[in-house]
């Protein structure tokens, strides 16, 4: 299978999490891409929805799906998303395409969080994908030489503003063995908006699709 059609196979899997009648969260990135198309075969079932990014909401009304300001959201039971790298204990790794805050902030609304990926995005340590750090503009410099002492490579992303109006520093060269401790530690850098790990709230189930068909996992 192609990489496109994992990603439709793992979209088409994650209907099944819709709850009907009810407000759905959805990610961005390429498989959320699929996700949303899949979403907009069953459009009649949902009332509405909350993007992640200013793409995801354009996709989304596209196929005629009411999208919602967050703050005017008080239940969600779904959030459906993608991720770069995802290890065992279901702490992901995220935020390639640059939304990771706004993707961070709609997770921590919902009840469930739903992972879609391909089964390669399954790892026994996160870190080989450049960690995504979102920080203040004027704090580039400062952040950088924090982001280097903790043993990174940070490379500012070029030509990049997240839809916050803020810079993404890219960290290469991690090996990411306790990932709580390591997004509370970046986070805690004064000028860091956040950064691309999601530990503290991880995925409560992931869907990896794979050559022999989609594989769940569950949080234990």
């Amino acid at each position: 299978m192609t990489q496109d059609e994992l990603k439709q196979a793992v979209a088409k899997a994650a209907i099944d999490y819709v709850v009907p009648g009810a407000i759905i969260g959805v990610g961005t990135g390429s498989t959320a891409n699929f996700f949303i198309d899949e979403l907009g075969k069953i459009r009649d079932r949902i009332p509405a929805a909350v993007a992640s990014s200013e793409a995801t909401a354009k996709r989304l009304a596209g196929h005629g799906i009411k999208v919602l300001d967050l703050n005017d959201v008080t239940d969600m039971p779904v959030y459906v998303d993608g991720a770069d790298e995802i290890d065992s204990s279901m702490a992901m790794l995220k935020g390639g395409g640059g939304a990771l805050t706004r993707e961070k902030i709609v997770a921590a609304v919902a009840r469930k969080f739903v992972c879609i990926a391909d089964a390669s995005k399954l790892v026994q340590v996160m870190g080989k994908f450049p960690l995504p750090v979102e920080v203040i503009p004027m704090a580039r410099a400062h952040v950088a030489r924090e982001l280097a002492e903790l043993g990174g490579e940070p490379v500012l992303r070029p030509g990049f503003t997240t839809d916050n109006g803020n810079i993404i520093l890219d960290v290469k060269g991690l090996s990411i063995t306790d990932p709580k401790a390591l997004e509370t530690r970046i986070n805690a850098i004064v000028g860091v908006v956040t950064n691309g790990l999601f530990a503290l709230r991880g995925a409560d189930v992931a869907l990896l699709a794979g050559a022999d068909g989609v594989k769940r996992l569950e949080r234990g």
